[in-house]
């Protein structure tokens, strides 16, 4: 995957008392490439939630290959892979080097105000394909 990323540098309250990166921070950093992914594209998640489209994670995908821990600098890689009526699919890589560290796979449904599927604003999709 060579596709869009943000680096991160690990500090110490991303750690357990093991020294390595704690579990569910992974999620945080994928959150955040995506969050940065999308507005690379020109689309503000902020904007379409004050306009009452929301983006929720559905599903949500990891497979741990091998630690990051405190003080090093990791890149979090982030690929749209489907947009469908409602749904975009998205894979993602953290790595240190060339050291695969997680794989993931996330699953966003669009909604309403009222938690109910939307079909994807046709700019929406348009902006998130043209990668």
């Amino acid at each position: 995957m060579k596709d869009f990323y943000i680096e991160k540098k690990i500090y110490y309250h991303d750690t357990d008392c093991g020294g390595v990166v704690y579990y569910a921070n992974y999620l945080k950093f994928i959150e955040e490439s995506r969050s940065e992914y999308c507005l690379s594209q020109g689309v503000s998640l902020k904007e379409w939630s004050d306009k009452g489209l929301l983006f929720p994670v559905v599903h949500a995908e990891i497979t741990y290959k091998a630690p990051a821990r405190y003080q090093d600098t990791i890149r979090i890689f982030s690929k749209l892979e489907k947009i469908g009526n409602t749904s975009v699919n998205f894979s993602h890589e953290i790595r240190r080097g060339d050291t695969l560290l997680i794989q993931s796979q996330v699953v966003w449904v669009c909604v309403g105000k009222d938690f109910k599927p939307h079909a994807i604003p046709e700019e929406i999709r348009t902006k998130l394909s043209r990668s």
